[in-house]
């Protein structure tokens, strides 16, 4: 196992009915701007819990934050806390208001340029404003870790960043607000988290069996719930049980000691900020061709995922490896989600375009080994096409 340091300070209120709870989290005499998505978390009536748990509170509201959020939305809500002092920030959302809530949160408190946050992947960031989150979709672990990931369309950019500033001080998870999602919501919730855990487990072996088993163990889990999330929306147990195992697929703690590789996520990026295809469905296109492209480099973890995620144990090592790429392509259509770039209208100038913004973000030395260039993803996706 390699060497690490470890540290999550964000607190987690989980069960149901938790958003009551939300009046002993944050100050009394704070001023709390809650930043929300489009008018999902009013119809659903998530909103109004939060504004009844903070009566007597001083609240001023946000709302519109995109799915992949934009940085000149952000900038707006920056705005807004300079003009009302505000003291508090409060995500009420998925991954993509908590994201954004991060970012603000950072900007708001920065000398310089905002953008600067994104080039440098968050290492000008030295404070942040504290906030808290209240989770509605569960996938990204946003509400459990300090990454971020912002979209500039104007510069055709979507930039990942992370700073131990932009760890939320709480997050409430309650399972029964997910109830209402709808299928392509409750899809993408479980592909991202699935790719999260890959790309912190399908490397190379350090002998980290702890990290490995939770890895396996969360994996199975989802591949099991997954299709039952979505055959019963409304199970508590179905949908406690993702929405844990979303938050412990990025929290920090199965990426501890082991090294990651990211490769999927980094091309994924490209293709969203290309034709804002959703995030999840980015991966599931790229992780399989990856998968099947590392082979060679990946083969001692990839025999290890087939035999102890997917139970498939016969052949040579060539047809398991090649029977667990199909087993994961079939997983994510099975849950609705295709797999071919040609399912989201990328054709070749489209790949032409994904791998020169690659070069354009210096994402030229990706995955584990950092030996994965521009040429190489050209190869990954053509064969995805």
């Amino acid at each position: 196992m390699n060497n690490f340091d470890f540290h999550n300070p964000t607190h987690i209120l989980f069960g149901k009915g938790r958003i009551t709870d939300l009046k002993d989290q944050i100050p009394d005499d704070a001023k709390v701007l809650i930043i929300y998505g489009g008018g999902s978390a009013e119809r659903t009536g998530v909103l109004g819990q939060v504004r009844d748990a903070l009566e007597g509170h001083s609240l001023v509201e946000f709302g519109g934050i995109e799915p992949n959020p934009r940085y000149a939305t952000a900038l707006k809500a920056v705005n807004i806390i300079h003009n009302e002092d505000i003291t508090f920030l409060l995500a009420v959302g998925g991954g993509s208001v908590i994201d954004a809530t991060k970012f603000i949160a950072a900007a708001a408190l920065h000398d310089g340029d905002p953008w600067d946050i994104l080039t440098s992947f968050g290492s000008v960031i030295t404070q942040a404003m504290p906030f808290g989150s209240v989770l509605t979709l569960p996938a990204t672990a946003s509400e459990m870790n300090a990454n971020s990931v912002i979209t500039n369309p104007e510069k055709g950019a979507k930039l990942p960043f992370r700073s131990a500033h932009c760890f939320p001080v709480f997050s409430i998870l309650d399972p029964e607000v997910t109830y209402t999602l709808p299928d392509r919501q409750i899809a993408n919730g479980v592909a991202d988290p699935f790719v999260h855990i890959i790309e912190q487990y399908l490397t190379y072996p350090v002998n980290a069996p702890v990290q490995d088993g939770f890895a396996e163990t969360m994996m199975r889990t989802l591949i099991d719930l997954g299709p039952k999330a979505l055959a019963n929306p409304k199970d508590y147990e179905i949908r406690a049980n993702l929405m844990w195992t979303a938050t412990l697929a990025l929290n920090g703690l199965i990426g501890a000691g082991v090294p990651q590789d990211w490769a999927s996520h980094m091309i994924g990026h490209e293709i969203t900020a290309y034709n804002d295809t959703d995030h999840a469905r980015t991966l599931a296109v790229v992780l399989p061709s990856l998968m099947n492209d590392q082979r060679g480099p990946k083969c001692e973890k990839l025999l290890q995922y087939a035999a102890n995620v997917w139970d498939i144990r016969d052949g040579s090592d060539n047809e398991r490896i090649d029977a667990a790429i199909d087993a994961t392509r079939a997983f994510f259509e099975d849950l609705g989600i295709k797999t071919r770039l040609s399912d989201y209208d990328v054709d070749a100038s489209g790949i032409d375009h994904i791998v020169a913004a690659l070069k354009d973000h210096g994402m030229t030395e990706l995955g584990e080994h950092g030996e994965i260039t521009p040429k190489d993803a050209r190869r990954i996706l053509e064969a995805a096409a």
